[in-house]
């Protein structure tokens, strides 16, 4: 049967070859979520609070992790280009701070991640550009449906998410002979993401 006589496919509703936008070969990062950023006067401060501290030398990007064991030294070590913030707040009077928030997939690292995006929220920390989360999984397997609820929840309050599924030899204080592809992506949006100035 022709086109023609193919009443779901008509030359109204055809699209010609060259018209179809080509794929693109480097994805743009993750997309901002716009509506997410400081509201002074709107948010609490939270009852736990990440300290500040001066900014030393001039990182693409800080890793801030959340609470102890978050896994800031194996993501450094993987991701180049981040310093670790040493658990501060990375401030400065003169030019704004990139940020990105690590947590592992556990209960009281996401409660220790979401006081975090609470402090940011704030609007306390008028130095820093929070650029996202990493959730570094606990455990290997499927998170169980409350910690999937809870990450869904925390992810709400900051810009942008990345997932770094379990990687056994960072368990054991090792370097990993190949790393998942959420770790190629997160290098690859934070190198983008970061081409720019920083913003005054």
């Amino acid at each position: 049967m022709s086109e023609s006589g193919n009443p779901w496919v008509t030359p109204a509703t055809t699209v010609p070859r060259h018209q179809v936008p080509p794929v693109s070969a480097e994805p743009s990062p993750q997309p901002l979520r716009s509506h997410i950023r400081p509201q002074p006067g709107g948010v609490d401060a939270p009852p736990v609070a990440l300290p500040g501290r001066d900014a030393q030398g001039s990182a693409r990007w800080w890793w801030l992790g959340c609470h102890g064991g978050a896994g800031v030294t194996s993501l450094a070590a993987a991701v180049p280009g981040g310093d670790d913030s040493s658990r501060c707040w990375p401030l400065s009077k003169t030019t704004r701070q990139r940020v990105v928030l690590v947590t592992r997939s556990h209960a009281a690292g996401l409660q220790a991640t979401q006081w975090a995006a609470r402090q940011w929220a704030s609007g306390s920390l008028p130095s820093v550009e929070l650029m996202g989360l990493v959730v570094v999984a606990d455990a290997p397997g499927r998170l169980p449906a409350p910690l999937r609820d809870l990450v869904r929840l925390v992810s709400g309050g900051v810009p942008r998410t990345w997932s770094v599924p379990w990687i056994e030899a960072w368990r054991l204080g090792q370097p990993a002979d190949a790393l998942p592809r959420e770790v190629a992506k997160l290098a690859k949006d934070l190198t983008l993401l970061t081409e720019s100035e920083i913003p005054r």
